[in-house]
């Protein structure tokens, strides 16, 4: 699934109102992540904190009645561009570091981890992961010889 111009620019603003809620401040005193819930039959994004209030919500036109299997895997693509697109904003709010963008789906299940804001920590995909089990059997293996 490719985002139109517009379903971008109504994802930006849904994180703009979260950075709304939650101005930069040198010292930040909340903590909590945020969790992206999308309701695929109305297309809706609702922002919550971890006390399950909401801070905002906004629908996603294009999303709206989307029966496809790869919804969820094609959308979490589709807002982690956004977000790290918008990292200046998604790191300097004010919560206190570190705290994550996590993507819920209707029935909170969490879905995938979007983005972490800390100074440290990266999020790593699944192409940069791609045939590390491999990698570290081989490593594993080559260390035992070794030993014995």
């Amino acid at each position: 699934m490719k985002a139109s111009e517009q379903t971008v620019q109504q994802i930006e603003r849904a994180i703009r109102k979260i950075s709304q809620k939650f101005p930069f401040s040198e010292d930040s005193s909340i903590l909590t992540d945020i969790h992206l819930r999308v309701v695929q039959e109305s297309g809706e994004i609702l922002a919550y904190d971890d006390d399950d209030e909401e801070i905002t919500r906004c629908v996603i036109e294009e999303w709206i009645d989307n029966k496809d299997d790869d919804f969820y895997a094609d959308i979490t693509q589709i807002l982690q561009q956004v977000i790290k697109k918008m990292s200046k904003t998604v790191d300097n709010l004010g919560i206190m570091k570190p705290y994550s963008f996590v993507l819920e789906d209707d029935e909170k299940e969490n879905v995938a981890e979007l983005y972490v804001a800390d100074d440290d920590t990266i999020i790593i995909n699944g192409e940069l992961m791609e045939g590390l089990d491999k990698d570290l059997d081989s490593f594993f293996s080559e260390l035992m010889k070794d030993v014995e």
